[in-house]
């Protein structure tokens, strides 16, 4: 080889750097496809259409109206309750009367009493009947005055209220509500019984017609069909009154679906005549201090509102709604009256604050009035120093209260306090900055001082100009989001133009793929927003966002998928430290779970059923057919170890290492010897929320089996020996029930085969051996057929979290073409007008079950990224689901198990572009349509592979 003279050596050199830049430059570039904002050409009319911002403890809900702007807002650890352990105490001494029912075949017998013994201790059971009867006592005798007094009935509400009276209005509002309606009575029906039909009534109910009770029921499931006396009804006006009881929860008529007119009187004997009540009451509220409902776990609670009110003359033009989820910042943008106005909001983690900051392009045009409110009954708000309200809060039937601050700084103009608002005039710009803290430290401690939180952050703030607070949050935010980008096509598809509304409501794959690609943005953007590695808590059912006293399952955490399914994303999606909040809360829960492990099994380790909530209660809740499900804790070790396989952190994996040692000693113990197979069996137990309470349901042996399998995995990783405890799990792996085909081909979801073709049950818990396990794979082609067989008799159908599940497992399964009908249909409108809701997106483009759960938008991204890449095997699979609609595109920043980084493109079905980085030195194994690529890689060091490799 001829030499190389100096200058020519210099270009060669510079060449080649040249080139290793533009590899590096490619693996962490953004898509020119623009895949980071929603938009919209309206404000919100409804919570469900406005934009959510967080900084995983802060959350709000932006709603952009030009004249009455409003910020509902949430802080992560404003729960109801207080600390406590919900186990109780002695349960196990009936536990082997359970296990004996279920073998003498004796379900509803077992269910029975296990419901009585051995659920966990509710808050307030012990004295709640007795304080039922005295409270119901006093409102039912206090009834003339409802019944004879017109002018207490000030207030209208529409009827029914299908999703309770607190979507009505009536948030928060449990007690004795009494509604009035009249009605005009014909002469022609004069002299003739008649029936009332009124639907369904959370809870309870008591009917007067003309002050004469004419029917009474406790209980929201039955209808409402009272017989009237034609003895008590006259001819023109008669008055309809209903007192309502509701002990809990949602409130309210909530009509029926039997396709029967609601809210009508017809003759007994001649349903034609009728007479409509109509659908708008009157109503006023008697009594809302009823007693504490008893509770086995905690709400999530929504800490309050913030409205600024503008001068407006209605004259707005250009009006423009967006979030930006590259910058994490929600704007506003209009014209009125030719002056230019931009609202941006953002919740910022390095200085734990919500910020609006408001401008104009013509001097001393900001001006408005601010005000703070909150849902909660017990609150105080006081002005203080000019720029600040103050606002208390504290929660009903619990020990958690806040403080929120809102402070107001100005650039030109005034400020000034006008009563509980703050007013601000003539201003070129204006910065609101709210904090906000409550009493909770950790589970068992509530001992922290609010205020002095929120004066700590304010005084950090208070030093920081707005651009530097704006540019810290961005570059805080962008380190995690600019780690991925993802896009479909090579060409500019016409909806792309769009508001984010329609293009909803017109998505298709062949006009828009790129709203898959917003929607997997979208779902990293949410969990940054509500999990950061240092929030207090992680994302429950609904992130941090909440603006409901009585949230749907409380907006807890369901620990049989929904817990689970939120950080799905974090390590494809490369946001792997959004995951720490989930692993310090399953510290906590070892500590909790382990008295349940005691108390109800008479075990060591511990154990952590269907729920848990801030105070981290682990013991079986609501009914015995579905609360009694005992693999929680299997399924949240198996996430630490996923974790592990990801990232290769063996730091974290010896902190938590505990956890999945005191699990499966726990498991252990539980397993039981099946009479009629001889083997080792989870019992009671449940099929999640399916089939009752049982012996061997197959989802919890696929997890014990998992967990065993990651125990002994970690120990080796780490070097632990635990010589007894191996043993036993060497003798006990092989004899726990094994996966089992049924008569329809079908796998079995319980150790009996009795699974219906015809169930197309929203949970497919059975499948979890797919995915997220690796119970069942193409090592065992039968198994995985079967399983394809099942997800095919449950159908496509299903909540929001179902479809993204299904998703998931539809990719894992690599059938990119069914994965893409999962993906269309989580991106189906879920409310149409004039429609009820169904699973899909809303507008804003939250998920639906519905009503709004957050699991979906969690689920569905980490679904597209298995699409893409799996890993679960001892090699890096790419593009094994890819579906024919989606020919070209490309992933950047995907990752896969042992800690490498992948950017990823495609054109016309065919692998264009890989380049590869690890963590660590060592041979990684690629396979790319069946073919596989070897590749010793060095720490640290893109690696741009020849593609023509995988045809050798």
């Amino acid at each position: 080889m001829p030499s190389l003279n100096k200058k020519a050596y210099c270009l060669l050199k510079l060449k080649w750097l040249l080139l290793l830049f533009l590899i590096v430059l490619n693996f962490h570039a953004n898509s020119q496809v623009q895949n980071g904002l929603l938009w919209y050409d309206k404000p919100a009319k409804q919570w469900t259409d406005a934009l959510p911002i967080g900084n995983g403890r802060l959350g709000a809900m932006i709603f952009g109206d030009p004249q009455l702007e409003h910020l509902q807002f949430n802080e992560s650890t404003l729960w109801t309750g207080e600390p406590n352990n919900n186990a109780r105490k002695g349960a196990y001494k009936y536990l082997p009367k359970i296990r004996e029912l279920f073998a003498n075949g004796k379900q509803k017998e077992a269910e029975d009493l296990a419901q009585k013994e051995f659920m966990g201790i509710r808050i307030n059971e012990e004295h709640y009947d007795d304080q039922c009867i005295v409270w119901l006592k006093n409102v039912r005798k206090d009834t003339t005055q409802y019944l004879n007094n017109t002018t207490l009935y000030k207030n209208k509400i529409q009827l029914p209220m299908l999703n309770g009276w607190e979507k009505e209005g009536l948030d928060g509002v449990d007690g004795a509500i009494w509604f009035r309606v009249e009605f005009n009575l014909p002469k022609s029906l004069l002299g003739k019984d008649l029936k009332l039909y009124l639907g369904k009534i959370r809870d309870d109910d008591y009917a007067y017609i003309n002050g004469h009770l004419v029917g009474e029921t406790k209980g929201q499931l039955a209808k409402r069909e009272y017989i009237v006396s034609s003895k008590i009804l006259k001819e023109g006006i008669n008055t309809v009154h209903i007192q309502v009881i509701n002990w809990n929860d949602k409130g309210g008529f909530n009509g029926t679906k039997d396709g029967r007119k609601l809210f009508v009187l017809f003759p007994i004997e001649n349903s034609r005549d009728i007479i409509s009540l109509g659908n708008l009451w009157s109503y006023t509220i008697q009594n809302q201090d009823v007693p504490a409902f008893p509770k086995y776990e905690a709400d999530y609670q929504p800490f309050g509102d913030i409205y600024f009110r503008f001068p407006s003359t209605n004259n707005v033009i250009n009006y423009k709604r967006s979030l930006d989820i590259e910058q994490s910042l929600a704007n506003v943008r209009f014209e009125e009256n030719g002056i230019e106005y931009k609202r941006t909001y953002f919740a910022s983690n390095p200085d734990q604050t919500i910020v609006a900051h408001f401008t104009a392009d013509k001097k001393k045009s900001i001006s408005f009035s601010t005000v703070v409110n909150s849902p909660h009954k017990s609150i105080n708000i006081k002005a203080d120093r000019g720029n600040l309200l103050q606002m208390t809060v504290k929660v009903k039937n619990g020990k958690l209260w806040g403080v929120a601050n809102l402070y107001v700084k100005t650039k030109e103009g005034s400020i000034k306090v006008d009563g509980d608002s703050i007013l601000v005039r003539d201003a070129d710009e204006a910065s609101v900055y709210l904090v906000a803290a409550t009493n909770y430290i950790a589970y068992d401690d509530i001992s922290g001082d609010p205020v002095k939180l929120c004066t700590k952050y304010w005084d950090k703030l208070n030093k920081k100009s707005y651009k530097t607070i704006l540019s810290d949050h961005i570059t805080d935010y962008q380190k995690l989001y600019k780690k991925f980008s993802i896009g479909f096509g090579s060409e500019t598809f016409p909806n792309v133009s769009l508001s984010t509304d329609q293009r909803i409501l017109q998505y298709s794959v062949s006009k828009d793929p790129n709203l898959i690609a917003l929607y997997a943005q979208y779902g990293r953007y949410l969990l940054i927003a509500s999990s950061r590695e240092n929030s207090p808590l992680p994302a429950n059912l609904q992130g941090i966002w909440n603006d409901q006293l009585n949230p749907s399952w409380g907006s807890k955490y369901t620990t049989n998928i929904n817990l689970e399914m939120n950080y799905w994303p974090a390590d494809p999606l490369n946001l792997s430290s959004c995951e720490t909040p989930l692993f310090n809360m399953i510290q906590d829960l070892t500590k909790t779970g382990s008295v349940v492990a005691k108390e109800h099994y008479n075990l060591d380790g511990w154990v952590l059923h269907h729920n848990t909530d801030i105070w981290k209660a682990t013991a079986p809740i609501n009914a015995s057919n579905h609360g009694i499900w005992v693999t929680g804790s299997a399924w949240l070790c198996q996430a630490i170890w996923d974790h592990f396989l990801f990232t290769r952190d063996t730091a974290l994996l010896r902190k938590m290492y505990p956890a999945i040692k005191d699990a499966t000693i726990f498991y252990i113990g539980f397993l039981v010897k099946d009479s009629k197979t001889d083997f080792l069996i989870s019992t009671p137990s449940n099929s999640p929320e399916h089939g009752g309470l049982v012996a061997g349901p197959t989802m919890d042996h696929q997890m014990i089996r998992s967990l065993f399998k990651n125990y002994l995995a970690a120990s080796k990783v780490l070097g632990i020996v635990d010589l007894d405890l191996d043993d036993r799990l060497v003798v006990q792996l092989p004899l726990i029930a094994p996966n089992k085909i049924g008569k329809y081909g079908q796998l079995q979801e319980w150790m009996d085969d009795v699974d219906d073709p015809k169930d197309q049950h929203r949970h497919i818990s059975h499948i979890w051996g797919v995915f997220p396990g690796t119970d069942i794979s193409y090592k065992d082609s039968s198994m995985m057929n079967a399983a394809k067989v099942s997800m095919n008799m449950r159908g496509d159908s299903g909540t929001g979290w179902s479809t993204a599940w299904k998703l998931n497992v539809w990719a894992r399964m690599k059938d990119g073409n069914h994965a893409l009908k999962m993906i269309d249909l989580l991106l189906s409108p879920a409310d149409r007008e004039g429609l009820p809701e169904r699973g899909g997106i809303y507008r804003n483009m939250m998920d639906a079950h519905p009503p709004f759960q957050i699991d979906g938008n969690f689920g569905g991204p980490a679904g597209i990224a298995e699409m893409l890449v799996q890993s679960q095997n001892d090699y890096i699979e790419l593009l094994p689901a890819l579906p024919d609609s989606l020919s070209s595109g490309f992933v950047n920043g995907v990752k896969a198990r042992g800690d490498v980084e992948l950017n990823v493109a495609w054109k016309l079905h065919r692998l264009s572009k890989l380049v590869v980085k690890a963590t660590d030195n060592g041979k990684y194994a690629f396979v790319y349509k069946g073919k596989m690529l070897t590749l010793n890689l060095l720490a640290n060091k893109p690696y741009d592979v020849d593609i023509l490799k995988f045809a050798n």
